[in-house]
């Protein structure tokens, strides 16, 4: 349960969003029937506004950790709750392309703005933005001179990312805050994002004061960001949409990949989110095996870890999506049957059994326990629970966990699970 420091309140009704409405007037009927979400929405805008400690709200990707994207403190306020390296830029949230515009265009309505030439955004995004806004896409675009941006959001950079997320709450929260949304995942920094308002408290409880509970994420992944202004035109963090449909636009037919899933520069500034330092990892050792692994050779691998004292794979989670067989025959099938035991735990049939090890070097055997999980078997099921599954075998404080790896070649949500796979892992290995 939340501390007296720490509230959760559910908001999720407001999922349903506004119907034929537009944000002012669904806006205006909630406060004109004073609904409890009403005055929960308000006091979490007004600390947008005010304060420097940030909220956490959920999004069609993963939960975020807002602040006005307009003020120092308050972003500063995200990297200290976080504890997030402060050369890892942010993605700024609006309610509506009108909002962007009036971000890019910051001297708007002053005296002078007359002479000011107007900025646009880019011509390069309209396709995209037609297509896919709102929705899970981050473009990169220049800094305007006299930007109102933070400069902590940037990170030095001379671009910033924005996006329209399609979450009808998190539009309704920017809208009434009437502030550009400064919002990482609203988790601990390197540690798997957050799907649900639980996975926030582990992380949070005692860092920020108000987490708004919309329910379970529907995607599971953070958005695709994308540089136009690059030439080619680059994909710099793979997510919910994909190089196919991009290159189904206008002026992205020759999109490339501008990232790279392993061997991080350290010393290069990121131009994107995800792209410097590794992430998504739980306190656990993660060995991630690519999808073309031998059954077999994965299960000498993993019994291997479990005899050496050295590795210290006392309990382990195992991670199955499409081929991997229950258990991994670490213990017969007639053992196994008799000795699964449910896992009571927030994961559906999670399970675990006992495996009889011989040490090496050790006169006796001794027992050892295995959590093995069954992700699914589908691409978008894997993606939406592999960050709850990462974390719900680190609360078991299993020494490793093993994953069964996808093809990243299988369409727009695998080659992001791999991205996010691969931050994660330790070691990545075929066998």
């Amino acid at each position: 349960m939340p501390d007296s420091t720490t509230r959760v309140v559910s908001v999720q009704r407001l999922n349903q969003g506004p119907g034929d409405r537009s944000l002012a007037e669904w806006w205006a009927d909630e406060c004109k029937n004073e609904t409890p979400e009403s005055k929960i929405i308000e006091e979490a805008a007004n600390l947008l506004r005010t304060s420097d400690t940030p909220v956490a709200f959920p999004s069609e990707t993963v939960y975020g950790l807002g602040a006005d994207a307009t003020r120092s403190s308050a972003v500063q306020g995200i990297y200290k709750a976080k504890q997030r390296p402060s050369d890892n830029p942010l993605i700024v949230h609006v309610d509506s392309v009108d909002m962007l515009d009036r971000l890019l265009n910051p001297t708007l309505g002053s005296p002078r703005s007359c002479a000011t030439p107007r900025i646009s955004i880019p011509p390069i995004y309209q396709p995209l933005i037609d297509r896919f806004w709102p929705g899970p896409l981050t473009i990169i675009i220049p800094n305007p001179s006299g930007s109102n941006l933070a400069p902590e959001v940037t990170s030095k950079l001379t671009t910033f990312g924005v996006r329209l997320p399609s979450s009808p709450l998190a539009r309704l929260l920017i809208h009434v805050a009437d502030r550009p949304i400064a919002a990482p995942s609203a988790n601990a920094s390197t540690k798997p994002s957050p799907t649900t308002a639980q996975h926030v408290y582990h992380d949070l409880h005692d860092r920020i004061s108000l987490i708004l509970d919309g329910g379970p994420s529907g995607v599971g992944l953070e958005s695709t960001v994308v540089d136009g202004i690059s030439n080619p035109p680059a994909i710099l963090r793979p997510g919910g949409i994909g190089i196919e449909a991009l290159r189904e636009c206008a002026g992205w037919e020759n999109v490339t990949l501008g990232y790279n899933d392993g061997n991080l520069d350290m010393k290069e500034i990121p131009r994107a989110p995800g792209m410097k330092y590794r992430h998504y990892s739980p306190k656990a050792r993660v060995v991630l095996f690519e999808s073309s692994s031998k059954a077999a050779g994965v299960e000498r691998h993993v019994q291997k870890d479990l005899q050496d004292s050295a590795i210290g794979a006392h309990n382990i989670g195992i991670v199955r999506t499409r081929n991997w067989k229950q258990g991994l025959n670490l213990a017969p099938d007639e053992d196994l049957a008799s000795t699964l035991k449910p896992v009571p735990n927030s994961l559906e049939n999670l399970v675990s059994f006992p495996i009889p090890v011989q040490e090496t070097g050790s006169p006796s055997s001794r027992t050892k326990t295995a959590y093995d999980y069954h992700l699914g078997t589908d691409t978008e099921t894997i993606a939406h629970g592999l960050f709850a599954a990462l974390r719900a075998l680190d609360e078991l404080d299993v020494d490793v966990i093993y994953v069964e790896g996808i093809s990243a070649l299988d369409g727009v949500l695998a080659a992001a699970v791999m991205n996010r796979l691969r931050k994660a892992a330790g070691t990545e290995m075929k066998v």
